[in-house]
């Protein structure tokens, strides 16, 4: 069963950049969370994710976002299912179309920000430049 996939790095600093403008931004310790939505995905799926996000004990001395207001980058990535186990080129057959995946990314962060976090975020569809220093390095894969 496919289902919401999130990659979530502790970091110490994250910004994405399109067409030169630093349009979202994290300073100091927080998380960068890529989040990729696939077709059967829904606004619950979305809301679990933002409790699991927001209740995570990654950052140093095992606490969470919400125990110490560290923010979050949220940034869409459909690529997290890309399929290249036949061939030399993935297919992004399980990635939902935008009109399905925007709404449910859109969904997590407002999630996010109703529990309380500071959020800043990518630029659904653009061509993205994201930076960060991943603190650790620290990487967990959560599937909803």
């Amino acid at each position: 069963m496919v289902r919401m996939r999130a990659v979530v790095q502790r970091v110490d600093g994250a910004s994405v950049v399109v067409d030169g403008e630093t349009v979202g931004e994290v300073v100091g310790e927080g998380l960068c969370v890529l989040v990729g939505v696939t077709h059967d995905d829904t606004a619950a799926k979305a809301a679990q994710l933002a409790r699991k996000l927001w209740s995570l004990r990654i950052l140093q001395d095992e606490k969470s976002c919400s125990d110490v207001d560290a923010p979050l980058l949220v940034i869409s990535q459909f690529t997290l299912y890309g399929d290249a186990r036949k061939g030399r080129r993935p297919t992004w057959n399980a990635a939902a179309p935008g009109e399905v995946a925007e709404p449910l990314v859109d969904e997590v962060v407002a999630q996010l920000r109703g529990l309380g976090a500071t959020v800043a975020t990518g630029r659904f569809g653009a061509q993205m430049r994201v930076g960060l220093t991943n603190d650790g390095p620290f990487t967990v894969l959560l599937d909803m």
